[in-house]
C-alpha cells in the first residue's frame, strides 16, 4: 500500500492506495532532498547531492533547509534551488507544503529523520520517498522506502548516503563541501590587511578558537578557552581570532577579557561562507562540537574538536586532519538541558594541558596556511 495526500484549507488528509510497481531502472527528473536541522547537518549531508547528481546529471535538484541554514549551499553546483521553511502560522505552512505539491517533484530524499519532514516528504505526493526511521515511529509508513544504514555507517555522513543505497544506486565515502567564491575570498583578505594580520612582506599564523556551541552542555569552560588561547599566543607567537555567530560573539567577548594575548573577535563579523574562507588561511581551528567545527574541516583546516555529551563516531569533523578530545562518560549521549550527573563532567574533565598538547602537535607537524 502506499498513501496520497489531499491538501485543503481544513489541514492534511491522508488516503490509503495500492502502489503500483515500478519496472526497469528508475529515472528521476525533479527530486527534493530535505534536511530540517542545523548548519552543520546541512554541510554533512551535501555528499548525498553529490552522489545524487552523479546519478542524475540531467535532473533538477531542490533542497529544502530551515532558514538560517541556506548559506551551506550557496554556490553549490550540485543543487538547482534551495528553499527555504519558515517558522509560522499552520495557513502559512499549508501553503509552503501546497506550493511544494504543485513543484510536481517525483523523488523525494529525506535526511531529517524527524516526522515533520516525512510528513512534508508525503504531502509532495513525490511516488518515490527515501527516508529515515531510526526510533521506529509511525513516520517510517509515509515513506515509500525506508533507508537502513548498515552497523559500520556509524558518522552521519555515511548515514545520510544510505538513503542513496535505498535508490539503488552505489555510493562511496563522502567528504562534505563548501564553495566560499572569489568575492568571499576578497573580503577575507581585505580584512585580514585592515587588521594587519597579512601584508606583501609576511603573514601572521593564525588559529581560530571557537568558544561557543548552539547547547549550553557543549561547551567547555571559557576561562580554558582563555588559557589556551593564552598558551598558544605564547609557545606559537600566533593571533588568536575568536569565532562563532552573531549569537555567540558576548560569549567569545568574555573569553577575550580573560586573556592577555588580546585575540580578535570575529564572531558575528563574517558571512557563512566568509568565515569559511577565513578558517581556511588560519593553521588551526580549536573549537567544541558543531558547524563551525564542520566548516573548518570542510576547508582542511587542522582540526582539534573538543566532544562532550555528543558522540565524536556519529558527529566528528570529516575533512582535513583532526583530533577529538572525548571522555566517553557513561551517560553519553545526553541531549538534556541540564547535566543529569550535576557536574558538567564530560567537559569538566577536558584539562586545558589536554588541548594544549594536542593542538602543538597538530601546528607542528601541519605547514600554515595563508594561501588563498
Amino acid at each position: 500500500m502506499r498513501f496520497s495526500v489531499v491538501l485543503n484549507s481544513k489541514g492534511v488528509g491522508i488516503v490509503l492506495q495500492r502502489a503500483a510497481k515500478s519496472d526497469g531502472e528508475m529515472d528521476l527528473q525533479n527530486i527534493l532532498i530535505i534536511k530540517l536541522r542545523h548548519i552543520g547537518d546541512v554541510l554533512l549531508s551535501t555528499p548525498v547531492l553529490r552522489g545524487l547528481r552523479t546519478a542524475f546529471p540531467l535532473a533538477r535538484l531542490t533542497m529544502l533547509v530551515n532558514r538560517g541554514t541556506e548559506g551551506v549551499l550557496v554556490n553549490n553546483p550540485d543543487v538547482n534551488e534551495v528553499l527555504c521553511l519558515e517558522k509560522g502560522a499552520w495557513d502559512a505552512q499549508l501553503k509552503f507544503v501546497q506550493m511544494l505539491r504543485r513543484r510536481g517533484f517525483d523523488g523525494v530524499v529525506d535526511l531529517t529523520d524527524g516526522d515533520r519532514s516525512a510528513v512534508i516528504s508525503l504531502a509532495t505526493g513525490a511516488p518515490v520517498r527515501i527516508g529515515f526511521n531510526a526510533e521506529h515511529r509511525w513516520r517510517g509508513l509515509l515513506y515509500s522506502t525506508v533507508a537502513k544504514p548498515r552497523p559500520t555507517d556509524q558518522h552521519r555522513v555515511d548515514y545520510d548516503l544510505c538513503a542513496l543505497r535505498a535508490l539503488g544506486l552505489d555510493t562511496k565515502p563522502g567528504t562534505p563541501a563548501l564553495y566560499a567564491s572569489p568575492a568571499d575570498e576578497q573580503a577575507v583578505e581585505a580584512w585580514l590587511r585592515e587588521a594587519g594580520l597579512l601584508s606583501a612582506q609576511s603573514s601572521q599564523l593564525l588559529i581560530l578558537l571557537q568558544p561557543g556551541a548552539r547547547y549550553s552542555l557543549k561547551v567547555w569552560p571559557h576561562e580554558r578557552f582563555a588559557q589556551l588561547a593564552d598558551r598558544l599566543a605564547d609557545r606559537f607567537a600566533c593571533r588568536i581570532l575568536l569565532g562563532g555567530d552573531q549569537r555567540e560573539r558576548e560569549v567569545a567577548e568574555q573569553v577575550a577579557r580573560k586573556t592577555r594575548c588580546a585575540p580578535i573577535v570575529v564572531a558575528g563579523k563574517f558571512s557563512l561562507l566568509q568565515f569559511a574562507a577565513l578558517v581556511k588561511r588560519c593553521a588551526l581551528f580549536v573549537g567544541n562540537d558543531g558547524g563551525a567545527m564542520h566548516i573548518a574541516a570542510t576547508m582542511g583546516t587542522p582540526v582539534v574538536a573538543i566532544f562532550g555529551p555528543t558522540y565524536p563516531q556519529r558527529w566528528g569533523p570529516r575533512g582535513g586532519p583532526s583530533q577529538v578530545i572525548y571522555k566517553g562518560l557513561d551517560c553519553r549521549a545526553c541531549y538534556h538541558p541540564t547535566c543529569l550527573r550535576g557536574d558538567d563532567s564530560c567537559m569538566q574533565q577536558i584539562a586545558v594541558d589536554e588541548v594544549f598538547t594536542a593542538a602543538s602537535r597538530m601546528l607542528e607537524r601541519t605547514p600554515a596556511r595563508t594561501e588563498t
